[in-house]
């Protein structure tokens, strides 16, 4: 069996955030809209089910992680790329040759407290996370077995 991986997905909580996904039937959703390749090759190429989640709120103040989540289903074509209606389309992927990927992820556990980007760039055991690399933007990140375990100590949950 392949080993655990882990992942730290962003999203804006004024667009979707940790407790609209607790609130999804069986807390499970779909992870679409993203349009970067290297994130797209992340869900397509290495997410598995049973991955870990860290769940970061961008663009508030203050961002931070928030939760944590599995991912519930492997990569399969996003259809709203080809859905012209949604905030996400790409007339270059089509049903027949879908160029962007999404995964399903569940919630698992919101944390008892924030772990704020600053708390995770004050940690000198987190000095190596992607996250904190100047000019790191991807939405999706991979994230090492012992920073999953500090970032789930600092929110409680470890």
């Amino acid at each position: 069996m392949a080993q655990r991986r882990y992942w730290l997905l962003k999203s804006e909580p004024t667009a979707y955030s940790f407790a609209d996904l607790q609130q999804e039937p069986d807390q499970t959703a779909e992870w679409d809209g993203v349009r970067n390749y290297q994130a797209r090759n992340f869900m397509r190429d290495e997410m598995k089910a049973g991955d870990g989640v860290l769940f970061y709120h961008s663009s508030t103040d203050p961002t931070a992680v928030v939760g944590t989540a599995t991912i519930a289903r492997e990569a399969y074509p996003d259809a709203t790329a080809w859905d012209p209606k949604s905030e996400h389309p790409d007339p270059k992927s089509t049903p027949e040759n879908p160029v962007w990927m999404l995964v399903d992820i569940r919630a698992d556990r919101e944390f008892s407290r924030p772990v704020t980007l600053q708390e995770i760039k004050a940690n000198p055991k987190l000095k190596d996370m992607l996250l904190v690399r100047r000019g790191m933007r991807l939405s999706i990140q991979p994230v090492t077995q012992e920073e999953w375990d500090e970032v789930l100590r600092m929110g409680g949950l470890g």
